[in-house]
């Protein structure tokens, strides 16, 4: 809002020595109803979505009907060979990433490890089909992983009470997707939360932490996530408890990834280096303890893995019961979580690309496909930055390469999980911590400490949460702080003096345009808020 007052102004003001105040017209009165309607539609509706829909014929409404619910009918039909080569090309690559990853991921969320593959075959699908985004891959994701495998095990024990775990997970995950979804109906379409940034670098480190137990060879670990608890843990277990059969193995391929990834970063055209190292590493661990016996040392192994595509979950879900409340909590957290990762990747692609992701589209797609995942053996699933950059270099054209991604998924499913009984645990832990390094930007930690002290604040107090408490308290805090900060923003709102950029009619913040100069005689005044009742005195005393 910008407030102009003047010291003098017309000549006839001039001559009486009065200054010209400019008076503002009361609005006409409306009716209540009709203010609460537009005040509605206005809230909900801002951008009018049926508007392509008036004074159009039936057919024609049926066809932008299924183009708004499902965009592959509107890209689809520019959908050529020359893109599906793309598209196949990157969607084997991130199947041959994706399936490592979401077989060591089920571990965080203390879950068998098929149903991390569960997860990588039907949310894709349905979300290729809904999905407004070309480059973003689908499946679960480290930072969601541990959330939800925090919060789940402390109403239920994953391995004495795994039935009501496993079902608590998918109840999880359906109330997650029913947030996500009831978003985008409500046209909540924001640009992206802070909260994910706040809390990714402390949930980087929490993730690193608890892949110890693999790494280490350690067969008694706490429970807890905090970095006092897991050290106390893993430092009293090294007289009896580590394995180095187990940490020469975990060491060696973790040097291997981080080379692999390394080499990737400086370059760009090996960027399916860093994508199939994991794979590599599976396939060259499991035989390597499969030739030498090494399970029998004390290398601890997957194990079975279920061999089968999805069964239904339906009768799992609690609809009832103390369990359902449980569950519906857990699914806003970690919903939200999801939720804000997958539209933050999204647009980050888009933008690279030039186009346009519609927010709205984005929540309905992921809050759909984890609704329906939960109802086939599937925890929560979004959007994948390591998966989805990979996706991008790869020369990915639409979300056809998730369809692609999801078929490899389900051929592994239905006859190749047998192949990975001797998988060892410790390369799984060093498939994640390679991954979720890459997490750690301590660049971003600088920037947001040079453009707002305040978030640099709400940053430290995530991470210092997460890292010595655990992730819901880093959230809470993060939050808290977020809140206080909004709070202060309106009841404190900042105000800056203008000038005119010389050359120009355009007006800015003198202390952030040196060049721009004040217009002799006038005051140029913008606050940066609206003013009502909360702030009217903190302004008129500004």
């Amino acid at each position: 809002m910008d407030t102009k007052i003047f010291s003098s102004s017309e000549s006839q003001s001039q001559r009486h020595n009065v200054p010209y105040i400019h008076k503002i017209g009361i609005p006409p009165k409306q009716d209540l109803l009709k203010e609460f309607k537009t005040t509605v539609k206005e809230t909900l509706f801002s951008d009018d979505p049926l508007r392509p829909f008036k004074d159009q014929p039936k057919s024609r409404k049926l066809l932008l009907g299924l183009q708004a619910i499902f965009p592959i009918f509107d890209w689809g039909r520019s959908y050529n060979l020359k893109k599906f080569r793309g598209d196949l090309i990157s969607g084997l690559t991130i199947a041959s990433l994706c399936i490592p990853q979401d077989i060591g991921y089920s571990r965080l969320a203390f879950l068998p490890p098929q149903y991390g593959l569960y997860s990588s075959f039907v949310p894709p699908l349905i979300y290729a089909f809904m999905g407004s985004s070309r480059d973003i891959a689908i499946g679960p994701v480290a930072v969601v992983s541990l959330l939800l495998g925090t919060l789940l095990q402390n109403e239920f024990d994953p391995v004495h009470n795994a039935d009501e775990y496993r079902r608590l997970a998918f109840t999880a995950t359906f109330f997650a997707g029913i947030t996500q979804a009831t978003l985008g109906v409500l046209r909540y379409n924001k640009e992206r939360l802070p909260l994910i940034n706040r809390t990714m670098i402390s949930s980087a480190i929490t993730i690193a932490l608890q892949q110890l137990k693999g790494f280490l060879g350690i067969k008694h670990f706490t429970k807890k996530t905090d970095i006092v608890s897991v050290m106390k843990s893993v430092f009293g277990s090294i007289d009896h408890g580590w394995n180095w059969q187990t940490i020469v193995i975990g060491a060696s391929f973790l040097f291997f990834l981080l080379s692999a990834k390394y080499l990737a970063k400086k370059n760009k055209k090996l960027f399916w280096v860093s994508a199939i190292a994991p794979l590599i590493s599976v396939i060259l661990s499991t035989l390597f303890v499969y030739i030498s016996h090494a399970d029998k040392e004390g290398v601890a192994i997957v194990k079975h893995i279920e061999k089968g595509i999805n069964p239904s979950s339906v009768n799992e879900i609690y609809f009832s019961g103390e369990n359902l409340l449980k569950g519906f909590r857990i699914g806003i957290v970690a919903g939200m979580i999801a939720l804000t990762e997958a539209v933050a990747i999204g647009r980050t692609f888009a933008s690279m690309k030039d186009y346009q992701v519609d927010g709205n589209k984005e929540m309905i797609a992921l809050g759909t496909m984890n609704v329906v995942g939960s109802m086939t053996s599937c925890y929560v699933a979004t959007g994948s930055f390591s998966r989805s950059a990979v996706n991008y270099m790869a020369g990915c054209q639409t979300a056809v390469s998730n369809i692609v991604m999801s078929l490899v998924v389900f051929l592994t499913l239905k006859f190749l999980t047998p192949l990975f009984q001797y998988t060892p645990n410790a390369i799984l832990s060093s498939i994640i911590i390679s991954a979720v390094i890459g997490l750690i930007d301590y660049d971003a930690a600088i920037l947001i400490w040079k453009i707002d002290k305040f978030d640099f604040v709400a940053c430290m107090g995530a991470f210092f949460g997460v890292v010595f408490a655990s992730v819901e308290i880093g959230l809470l805090i993060a939050v808290s702080i977020s809140f206080a900060k909004i709070l202060l923003q309106v009841t404190r709102p900042r105000t800056a003096i203008l000038g005119r950029i010389p050359m120009t009619s355009v007006y800015r913040n003198i202390q952030q345009y040196p060049e721009a100069t004040k217009v002799h005689g006038v005051l140029i005044v913008r606050v940066d808020s609206a003013i009502y009742f909360s702030n009217s005195n903190y302004t008129k005393e500004r």
